[in-house]
């Protein structure tokens, strides 16, 4: 969560916001899971989210922990 921030409206300039209601979260858990899988490039952001969020050792199913935190914390 280093880059989304503990509040999830982004730490950094470019970096997408979990609050708002057509932010990522928007979108089905299956697009989310791929992403944070396989990383993500957001369009017109000059970041990127690494695969796995740059820690190669978190499984399918940590990341779908994640998710559900993400959902529980930052959903409106």
């Amino acid at each position: 969560m280093a880059c989304h921030g503990g509040d999830g409206k982004g730490a950094f300039p470019g970096t997408p916001d979990f609050t708002k209601s057509k932010g990522p979260l928007s979108k089905n858990d299956a697009e989310l899971l791929s992403n944070m899988i396989n990383g993500f490039q957001s369009p017109g952001s000059p970041m990127a989210m690494p695969p796995r969020g740059g820690n190669v050792s978190l499984t399918d199913a940590d990341l779908k922990a994640v998710l559900g935190y993400m959902r529980t914390t930052f959903e409106k």
